[in-house]
């Protein structure tokens, strides 16, 4: 039995303590929050106990740590979770300074600690499908990959000015996906960006219509769509082009019926929030994190994904401010 606590009882907290209380190998000890009513109400849906972070990470009765607190408490959690030998399971980003990861890189490994970092997009059962087909040969080499990612809105002007931009905040999970479908790692970063959806994104420093181009040492190419609006829905689609054929994978709508008239066809809308796009990868992710502490052989995105992710978006960042593509 493997016995978590979990840090950060808000919505993504509370997404992987519904899926803990599923599982007969996992258990959740304790709760943490710096909110003392979010972690009193999720203890009591699970049964667990509330604790201060530090007597999480120091209690022998707890084997694994969950972090969904916010960015800027990462460094100094996981630092000491690795010392205190607990595994951990870390949200995105690992942290916004691609050289404080490579520190926590430093104490992981001395700790010999497992550590998943949450791209949860590897895991939905579509995307899942699709890199298993590439690797099986289906449509041979792949030459070009697209990603499109797009938000039905903005996220608050408040959480956007602490976001670190849209390519650490909201393109880090598709630079984690070209690398699943890639196969390789991009070498150069090439990217545009324009605020057209909301001024006041622009008056925090951010863009909220991005595009970018990567392109490996063999010449793959990727191509990247991020918008922070989508009047139609959560927006999730990837294609990925090869010598021998194409996989794509469509938008997962809000049901299966059509209908037909003598307009033509209409279907229904993408599903309009991430928790329910990606509720089924949420689960399976902390399922395979949870069989990974039990038998190492579990491929897991380890802190190494979470660092070249990170590496990829800063590259982003600095493109999009020089005009230039940037060599990684």
């Amino acid at each position: 039995m493997i016995r978590i606590g979990i840090l950060g009882c808000g919505r993504i907290g509370q997404v992987h303590a519904r899926t803990l209380r599923r599982m007969d190998n996992a258990t959740i000890v304790a709760v943490s929050d710096f909110f003392p009513e979010a972690a009193e109400t999720l203890a009591g849906l699970c049964g667990a106990e509330v604790r201060s972070t530090d007597d999480i990470i120091a209690s022998p009765d707890i084997d694994a740590v969950v972090v969904g607190t916010p960015t800027d408490t990462h460094f100094a959690i996981i630092k000491s979770a690795a010392e205190a030998g607990k595994h951990i399971f870390c949200e995105k980003p690992v942290d916004m300074s691609a050289d404080n990861i490579r520190e926590l890189i430093t104490h992981v490994n001395k700790a010999g600690v497992a550590f998943f970092t949450a791209f949860n997009r590897r895991f939905d059962p579509n995307f899942a499908n699709v890199r298993k087909r590439i690797a099986a040969g289906e449509i041979g080499d792949v030459e070009i990959v697209t990603i499109l990612s797009r938000d039905p809105s903005p996220p608050p002007i408040s959480y956007l000015k602490s976001s670190g931009g849209i390519f650490r905040d909201m393109m880090i999970h598709d630079f984690d996906m070209a690398r699943f479908l890639l196969g390789e790692d991009p070498v150069s970063v090439y990217a545009t960006g324009s605020c057209l959806v909301d001024p006041e994104i622009g008056k925090a420093g951010d863009v909220d219509t991005a595009a970018v181009t990567l392109t490996t040492a063999t010449g793959k190419i990727c191509q990247i769509s991020n918008s922070r609006r989508a009047v139609y829905g959560y927006d999730q689609r990837i294609e990925v082009h090869g010598s021998a054929g194409m996989l794509r994978a469509a938008n997962v709508l809000e049901n299966t019926v059509d209908l037909a008239t003598a307009g033509g066809f209409q279907t229904a809308p993408p599903v309009n929030f991430f928790l329910e796009r990606y509720e089924q990868a949420y689960a399976i992710e902390m399922e395979t994190f949870v069989a990974h502490l039990s038998d190492s052989s579990v491929a897991i995105p380890n802190i190494d994904d979470g660092l070249k992710a990170q590496i990829l978006a800063d590259a982003a960042a600095l493109s999009l401010e020089q005009g230039l593509p940037i060599l990684i």
